[in-house]
């Protein structure tokens, strides 16, 4: 049976979609709340805890992508599991998502069925690696699958739950190279089609956190035409 604790907050001012979805959701199992603007979204974050962001770009009092940085700002949120919605359906616009921090994109319109394939693919990859408590420490590199938390030097790097998952799973396999099929394998049930550079961006944002030199990497390193590698050692260990 559904762990009826995992509470899903979708923010969109489609009235009518909202209440599809909502009323989907709660059909497989979930607790959901919905809100029909930034405003009324912030207060339901405010009250009560979410294991799930769903949330439009296009708000009647604002940018939802205003709110996506807020809360990959915060501590308390910042590895929330956040799918974005959108009827600007431009490549661009999913690069932009995913670089303010968006674990996923959906562009509208949308089967809701999928939306609750990608919904659990998102709570599935956060419970599977709580359940990890393992620290990997690689130098001044510090993995904590626990808190679902990396440090660099003991500080806690800005990462999103998406990156965290990529980079465990680079880390995982240390001194390997991954393709990026392998790599999307293993982040089960993120459907993302053959021509999406998703995974490139989020390389991206990676080594902005981790890497002393992110336009000269030495921890996450590209193998032009095949993939990226998790490099064992660096120098400086």
């Amino acid at each position: 049976m559904m762990d009826m604790s995992e509470h899903i907050l979708m923010i969109d001012d489609d009235l009518r979609l909202s209440a599809m979805v909502g009323d989907y959701l709660r059909s497989h199992g979930y607790q959901v709340s919905t809100a029909p603007s930034l405003g009324a979204g912030r207060e339901l974050l405010a009250r009560q805890a979410c294991d799930a962001l769903v949330l439009d770009l296009m708000l009647p009092d604002g940018d939802g992508l205003d709110l996506c940085r807020e809360l990959r700002s915060s501590p308390r949120t910042r590895t929330m599991p956040l799918l974005m919605l959108s009827a600007r359906g431009e490549p661009t616009d999913r690069i932009v998502g995913l670089e303010i921090g968006a674990d996923d994109y959906l562009p509208k319109p949308f089967e809701p069925r999928e939306l609750l394939a990608r919904v659990r693919a998102l709570l599935r990859r956060t419970a599977t690696a709580q359940a990890d408590d393992d620290v990997w420490r690689f130098g001044r590199l510090e993995i904590d699958n626990g808190l679902r938390q990396v440090r660099l030097d003991n500080q806690p790097c800005d990462l999103t739950s998406y990156q965290f998952d990529l980079l465990t799973v680079l880390a995982r396999h240390p001194g390997r190279v991954l393709s990026r099929d392998q790599i999307m394998d293993s982040l089960k049930g993120h459907p993302l089609d053959a021509f999406d550079r998703s995974i490139d961006v989020h390389i991206s944002r990676i080594r902005a956190a981790i890497e002393q030199d992110p336009k000269n990497p030495q921890r996450i390193l590209t193998v032009r035409g095949v993939g990226y590698v998790f490099a064992k050692k660096q120098d400086a260990e």
